[in-house]
């Protein structure tokens, strides 16, 4: 009898699993080994791993569920639609502000610290 594959169709706006920084090791990898940027909005660590990988970090202090989901999905999103130097983890740490901050106000945070930390490559259209 044949082997069968499922295949899943990832979302097609969606954060590639391959992309994401997922254990805690890799977390406080960045956290202790990277350098770090700050924004009024948002907190950057950066660290030299061999991979391109991005995490999100939304504190508790933030809010509830509703509104550290809502951060994240809108750092995600700014994440995908954005190219990293190769080589480098990333974890985009959401501060108070965010909160209430609008979609393009992150954006251009995002933007603003990678730009300092020398971290993005090419934009993707």
């Amino acid at each position: 009898m044949p082997e069968v594959t499922t295949v899943v169709a990832s979302k097609p706006n969606g954060f590639p699993t391959e992309r994401r920084l997922r254990s805690r090791a890799a977390f406080e990898q960045a956290f202790t080994r990277g350098r770090s940027w700050s924004h009024p909005l948002i907190g950057l660590r950066v660290h030299a791993d061999g991979q391109c990988r991005v995490g999100f970090a939304v504190g508790k202090r933030l809010g509830g569920a509703v509104v550290r989901n809502r951060v994240k999905r809108r750092l995600r999103d700014v994440a995908r639609q954005l190219a990293f130097q190769p080589g480098l983890d990333f974890v985009i740490v959401a501060r108070a502000p965010a909160v209430s901050a609008t979609y393009a106000e992150i954006r251009d945070a995002v933007i603003q610290v990678l730009g300092r930390a020398k971290a993005l490559a090419i934009q993707k259209s």
